[in-house]
């Protein structure tokens, strides 16, 4: 008879159907496959480089290392914060990871939109979700900006921010973007990573109509140069996230939880995802690819936030903004004919307002930015958010738009 704790024990886990070492160069040549497939507009000249992203789909029905590349982006640059408005046209974060998941809620709007069912969503009750047994992966060719070392215990991140100087405003454990000259507002990717493993990818406006979309992987490009100080994709960067989600001790709303993707290390990436070394001053692509499955594809450019090509005459006509921007895709969902959206019919609202009306994401994001270490999660002005669309005058000019194109036959 075997002894009481070891009879009590719990089965130990199924091994993960991605523990392989082909895993991660089946995930990282599938993606820069397609990549290499698209047309040279948007991507690097000469001495530059540019970061790559891509979230990925595996079935039950396939092999797990066979991946559908859903949405992909390239791109290192964001506005300052003297460039933001209130407009909603802008793409205010052209980080490949960030771009590339806009891309990816795209595509939900046009799986969800279509009249037949869709390949990797279903309907459960009043929502959507991701079917069974399917699983949603991300893949970046490098590490992505804002990894800390793993956090120091509450009462050493509380001394350290009493002793901090100069008056800076991001001690802590949250970081901003990177930028030359005027400050950026937009938090960094892996503190973005980190809020999609609590609240899920989709993002407030999905949430109205979608159940939380988790990653199951995400999978990281080696450096060229070699790991600093013997840090390890698969080791490091899960124990910084596992470090980052223990501090949230409340217990999370279903549907949402704390989600652990596990890290893979692909292979160094081709050079122009690297960073250049030596005496050369690195050079980075200011254009941003952006990709999806439904067909979607347009280059923006990092630096003015609208897609490549805008003059300075058209600066400010809709002709001229991404279908990423944040305008756009309200208007996505707006347009969706679902009973859970016809509330927002009834009268013109904000951007702000119909994200503030996702009771339960509002309050699962809130339990992350009071949790210890994100007290000093930076939140954009509400009033970037004020914007508002009219879904009258939007179909109104589907409507003309469609007539036009018939009278032209």
């Amino acid at each position: 008879m075997l002894p009481s704790s070891a009879a009590s024990s719990p089965p130990a886990p199924p091994p993960s159907p991605w523990d392989d070492v082909s895993w991660a160069e089946s995930t990282s040549s599938t993606v820069l496959q397609h990549y290499n497939s698209l047309p040279k507009k948007g991507k690097p000249q000469g001495r530059e480089s540019t970061v790559l992203a891509a979230f990925l789909l595996s079935t039950p029905q396939q092999d797990p290392r066979n991946l559908t590349v859903l949405s992909l982006a390239t791109g290192t640059k964001c506005l300052g914060a003297a460039r933001l408005n209130h407009h909603g046209d802008l793409v205010h974060d052209a980080h490949a990871e960030v771009v590339a998941r806009r891309a990816l809620l795209r595509l939900i709007y046009t799986e969800i939109g279509r009249s037949g069912a869709s390949d990797w969503l279903v309907a459960s009750g009043e929502k959507w979700k991701l079917r069974d047994g399917y699983h949603l992966h991300l893949y970046i060719t490098q590490i992505p900006c804002g990894v800390m070392p793993v956090p120091p215990s509450p009462s050493e991140l509380l001394r350290e921010q009493l002793d901090s100087v100069n008056g800076c405003d991001d001690v802590g454990f949250v970081q901003r973007k990177p930028g030359r000259g005027d400050t950026t507002l937009s938090m960094s990717c892996f503190d973005k990573i980190t809020r999609w493993s609590v609240v899920g990818i989709q993002g407030a406006l999905l949430s109205h109509i979608l159940e939380p979309l988790y990653l199951s992987t995400i999978t990281i490009g080696q450096s060229p140069t070699g790991a600093s100080d013997g840090f390890s994709v698969e080791n490091n960067i899960k124990k910084v996230l596992d470090a980052r989600l223990s501090s949230l001790s409340s217990k999370l709303l279903l549907p949402f939880k704390l989600n652990k993707p596990l890290f893979y290390e692909a292979p160094i990436p081709p050079k122009e995802f690297q960073q250049t070394s030596g005496d050369l001053q690195p050079l980075t692509c200011g254009y941003s690819i952006c990709w999806n499955k439904s067909g979607f594809h347009e280059v923006v450019l990092g630096t003015t936030g609208r897609k490549q090509g805008t003059s300075s005459k058209a600066a400010c006509s809709p002709s001229t903004e991404s279908l990423l921007c944040k305008r756009r895709l309200l208007e996505a969902f707006v347009l969706i004919e679902h009973p859970l959206v016809k509330k927002f019919h009834r009268e013109e609202m904000s951007y702000c307002q119909i994200k503030d009306m996702a009771h339960e994401y509002q309050q699962t994001l809130e339990l992350l930015r009071k949790a210890p270490f994100f007290s000093r999660w930076s939140a954009k002005p509400a009033s970037l958010d004020s914007f508002t669309v009219s879904r009258k005058c939007m179909l109104f000019s589907r409507c003309s738009s469609e007539l036009l194109y018939k009278l032209s036959l």
